[in-house]
Order: C-alpha cells, then sequence, then structure tokens
C-alpha cells in the first residue's frame, strides 16, 4: 500500500510524517501494493484536521477527525477506518488481501461490532429544476443536512449538502 501525505495551512515535521507513515502502514495488512492511501493534514481555523483515505480497486474508504494536535487525530481516525473495513468486509472481501481477517487481529481497535446496516426507508419526491443558489435557499429552509435537485441548465442531478464547517457544498456525479 502507497501512503501519500498531503498538508494545508500548515507544516508537518518530519517526525509527524514518520509516525503517520508508521501507524499507518499497519493497515496494509488489508490491502494489496495497489492500494494508496491519502493522508490529509490540515490546520481549518484552531483546529486540526485529519482525514485518511483509502483507495482500492474502484473502492474507497474514508474516515476524518479533528482535534487540537495531529498525534492525537491520527490515533483516533484510524480506529474509525479499520472499523469500516471490518464492518464492511463481507462485500469488499474479494478485493482486498486473501488473509486480512484470518487472525481476526486488530491493530487499532479490540471492540468491533459488525452490524449489518439495512434500508429501513424508502423515499421517492420530484426532482426540480433550479440553480445552485436555489438549492442552497432550499437546504437552509428545510434545515436537512443535503438536498437532491436538478440542475436548470444542464439537466443533471445534483447534491447540495452542509459541511461540518456550516459551509456549503456540492456534489456531481460524474459517470465512471
Amino acid at each position: 500500500m502507497r501512503i501519500e501525505i498531503s498538508e494545508k495551512n500548515c507544516k508537518a515535521s518530519e517526525k509527524l510524517v514518520g509516525v503517520v507513515e508508521k501507524k499507518v502502514s499497519r493497515l496494509s495488512k488489508y490491502f494489496d501494493d495497489d492500494a494508496v492511501c491519502s493522508v490529509y493534514l490540515k490546520q481549518e481555523n484552531k483546529y486540526l484536521k485529519t482525514e485518511i483515505t483509502i483507495y482500492y480497486k474502484g473502492n474507497m474508504v474514508r474516515a476524518e477527525v479533528s482535534g487540537d494536535n495531529f498525534y492525537d487525530n491520527i490515533d483516533a481516525v484510524l480506529p474509525k477506518i479499520e472499523r469500516q473495513i471490518y464492518k464492511h468486509k463481507t462485500k469488499i472481501e474479494d478485493k482486498l488481501k486473501k488473509d486480512a481477517f484470518l487472525g481476526k487481529q486488530l491493530f487499532f481497535r479490540d471492540d468491533v461490532d459488525a452490524e449489518e446496516s439495512k434500508l429501513v426507508k424508502t423515499k421517492t419526491f420530484e426532482l426540480t429544476p433550479m440553480t445552485t443558489e436555489e438549492a442552497a435557499e432550499q437546504l437552509d429552509l428545510l434545515g436537512h443536512s443535503f438536498y437532491v435537485f436538478q440542475d436548470a441548465d444542464t439537466g443533471d442531478v445534483r447534491v447540495v449538502y452542509l459541511r461540518q464547517s456550516g459551509d456549503i457544498g456540492l456534489l456531481i456525479p460524474k459517470k465512471a
């Protein structure tokens, strides 16, 4: 597994880079050599944010944590991402290393509850053609965390969503 570390609004020390590489490399027991682990260290106002995204064979696993220092963040984000890998192991097992779950030894968590998520509700709605600004207004008016709409200019489906920072993001689907 290849590890890529990038920073934004901060500079990672050599010691931090070494710690991150050492701890994240333990996740390589789940993935083949062609997997890419992207570690993103970012300073947002007074908080430090650590994001880990692992890309493997067309799939992606991602976790993020905000805190006061990057050392604590890396210790908090690794159990999250390992839990996601373990939780979805039945869905992705054929794409992971063959012996990834044989010993069931977890590096970062002891108590993994591998409950399967289930679909409990299906909702149907009409897509309304509107601009991104109008969709953002609807998002605010409804008080939801996301809003699906049809772009008035292109006719494509778009999603506006509320980010943790309070800003609004736009998702534009792209066909594979």
